[in-house]
Parts: structure tokens; sequence; C-alpha cells
């Protein structure tokens, strides 16, 4: 859309977008570059499929921290509170080698609620923690703890 008066080149109405392109390409290799920096606190491991042949028993040595609808606690079907949580992980961490444990909530509860769970197991020293919904079997339970071993 260039306008010529007379033969002569004279104001152009176009816009260059030459110099636009440019900045978006270095701001796209400015994020391409960022992006694999971030970290994450957590490392998540994703448990194997169950094989067929299952043990019926769960694994008594298994810490299961629940968490209930009404937020109330429980370790191993032992009714606890929260701030009595911490030091009781700590004493039970504190005399086992295997420091592997999972965490069972409701569905329903918010992601924070439990989070604060897995923090106060990470400072108490618990290894890997895996996190199960309400209503897991003793089984899957059982398979999971082998397989963190």
């Amino acid at each position: 859309m260039g306008m010529a008066v007379g033969g002569k080149k004279g104001v152009r109405s176009d816009i260059n977008i030459t110099p636009y392109i440019d900045i978006l390409l270095v701001l796209l290799i400015i994020f391409m570059v960022a992006a694999p920096l971030r970290t994450h606190e957590e490392p998540v491991r994703v448990p194997k499929p169950a094989s067929v042949t299952q043990p019926k028993n769960a694994n008594p040595d298994a810490i299961i921290v629940e968490m209930e609808r009404d937020h109330s606690l429980s370790i191993n079907q032992q009714p606890i509170t929260m701030e009595k949580l911490g030091p009781t992980l700590f004493e039970v961490f504190k005399r086992r080698a295997n420091r592997n444990m999972f965490i069972r909530g409701d569905a329903s509860l918010p992601y924070g609620d439990v989070f604060k769970i897995l923090d106060i197991a990470k400072h108490s020293g618990a290894g890997d923690i895996g996190l199960l919904q309400k209503g897991a079997p003793a089984e899957q339970i059982a398979h999971l703890a082998r397989a963190g071993q």
C-alpha cells in the first residue's frame, strides 16, 4: 500500500513488522530456555501396575496416616491430633530403617489439607510418601510398600 507521488518514492503508509517479529522471536527463545530451569520440591514416583499374584494381607510395617472428611487423623487406625502427628512420626521413624509411609484421604478433601500432613511427615523424617484415596484395598498398599523397599 505504498503511495507513489510523481514517480518518486514518497511517504509509505504500511507498517514495518520486522522489528515486532524480532522481539517476538527473542521472547520465544527466552521462554524456551527458562522453562526447563523450573524445579519442583517434591519428586513424584508413579507406582507400577500390580502383578496378578498379590498377597491377601497388608504389610504390617506400613505406616498409614488417614484423614477423614471431618479432618480427624489416625495413624494405623489409632486416633491422633494434628499437633501430636509430627512428634509421633518422628519417634516412629527414629526407630525404623524403613521410612516409607502412606497418606490416605477422602477424595473430597482439599489438597492443601493433605499437603499439611505431607509437610509434617517430610519434616519428621519420612522417606517416600505414597498418596492413597480412601477405599484403596490392602493388597494395593502391600504391593506399593514392597515396591518402595
